[in-house]
């Protein structure tokens, strides 16, 4: 079969690398890709959001199953354009990732439907969430309600900040329109952890759980980022606490769905905070996060295809889905200046050194290639990401990887996986 796979991420990256192990699929191609998908799949120059392009590209190209990986493309309507061209995709429709799409309209799932979360105010007017925040408990949590690339989301220590950041959202535009509407939540504390799972619209099946690090310096310090790293699976994610969150918080977000007319067909990742009452939900995302897509997907024993055929078809039940007993841990080797300023167009030295060492991973985020070679070509420029028997391993090893790669302006955090060593 064809498969397109339309992104050019590090998440991508790694679903173009899981996808190339299925014996069903011939050829994949991917819109618009990067310098390290283009070593499996044919790179086509289509942007995610050319519909028209992608939808005439797979109809001339016998595309059998499109896979659409980043959000825009998904909230935009992507996966609906696609099947009312008579298309397979997988991901969810319109209606359905508004679940990502809307932190107003997700808050008010979780309440309608008891799903348990942090406690919130919806607001459309800045001065009303201005006077809100005077009688407010700090710190506290603003979001704007649309999608801002991960980076919406402001935790305020002080009611100066709180106030400051309402500014930014709703009046500076800083997110754009996604700021136009702003949930106010409460701030929660504990361990966070990322779920990712499959969904045909009733079933739901959990992948392996991971631990994204989100702030761009050590110790969780700096401006929030799309990921500088993440390791799977979680030790703080135990049998207890998924059985908890299988019965309270991912069937019944299905069911949600399912009932207000928005069958969810995908993958929803849960963002959870395992508070000392009990896991609640920080955030939904409709589809793989990025990094934790690197490190769960390399440990998965099943052939994707057969899985996300199972989504669309409704016959997830059927699967059993399973993972590798052990471990992986993914560094994100970013330019020096993100998520702010940087420059581009630097060599990247050392990647040849993947193609020779199993269990060594090197997923490209922002590359491209030129005269020169493989050059950067944005903030987050590789995922290198290794597997280990245990995480202690499987971390020495991903940071070994990360000293193979060389170009100017590289910067990691050094402390991805130091969590472990509380658990």
């Amino acid at each position: 079969m064809n498969v397109l796979i339309v992104g050019s991420g590090g998440r991508e990256h790694a679903i173009a690398t899981c996808v190339a192990k299925s014996e069903k699929v011939d050829k994949i191609y991917c819109a618009p890709g990067n310098a390290g998908i283009a070593e499996i799949a044919e790179c086509v120059d289509i942007k995610v959001m050319e519909f028209d392009r992608i939808v005439k590209f797979a109809k001339n190209h016998d595309i059998d199953l499109t896979i659409v990986g980043p959000d825009d493309p998904l909230v935009g309507g992507l996966v609906d354009a696609l099947e009312e061209a008579g298309l397979r995709a997988f991901g969810p429709r319109k209606n359905a990732a508004i679940i990502e799409g809307s932190k107003a309209f997700s808050k008010d799932l979780m309440k309608k439907y008891n799903i348990p979360t942090a406690s919130y105010e919806v607001f459309t007017d800045a001065a009303k969430a201005l006077e809100y925040l005077d009688t407010a408990k700090m710190p506290i949590v603003l979001k704007a309600d649309g999608l801002a690339l991960g980076k919406g989301v402001l935790i305020c220590n002080t009611l100066e900040e709180a106030r400051n950041g309402v500014k930014e959202i709703m009046l500076d535009k800083k997110f754009g329109t996604a700021g136009n509407t702003m949930v106010i939540e409460e701030f929660m504390t504990g361990r966070e952890v990322s779920v990712l799972t499959f969904c045909d619209g009733k079933t739901v099946k959990v992948m392996s759980s991971a631990q994204d690090h989100k702030r761009a310096g050590d110790g969780d310090t700096g401006l929030n980022t799309g990921g500088m790293g993440t390791f799977s699976p979680s030790p703080f994610y135990t049998k207890k606490i998924e059985e908890y969150c299988k019965k309270n918080i991912f069937q019944p977000t299905v069911d949600a769905m399912a009932a207000e007319g928005r069958e969810f067909k995908g993958v929803i990742f849960f963002g959870l905070m395992l508070t000392e009452d009990g896991p609640k939900v920080l955030e939904y995302n409709a589809r793989f996060g990025d990094p934790e897509a690197q490190v769960v997907l390399v440990r998965m024993k099943n052939d994707i295809i057969d899985v996300m055929e199972a989504c669309i078809d409704g016959k997830l039940g059927k699967i059993k889905l399973e993972f590798e007993d052990n471990a992986a841990v993914c560094v994100v080797l970013a330019s020096e200046g993100y998520p702010l300023q940087y420059t581009k167009g630097h060599v990247i030295n050392g990647l040849e050194r993947f193609e020779h060492e199993d269990g060594y991973y090197c997923f490209h985020a922002g590359t491209r290639k030129s005269s020169k070679g493989i050059v950067t070509n944005g903030g987050r420029v590789l995922g290198v990401t290794a597997v280990g028997p245990d995480l202690r391993q499987a971390r020495a090893n991903a940071y070994e990887a990360a000293s193979w790669i060389d170009f100017e302006n590289k910067y990691c955090r050094k402390d991805i996986g130091k969590a472990i060593d509380e658990a």
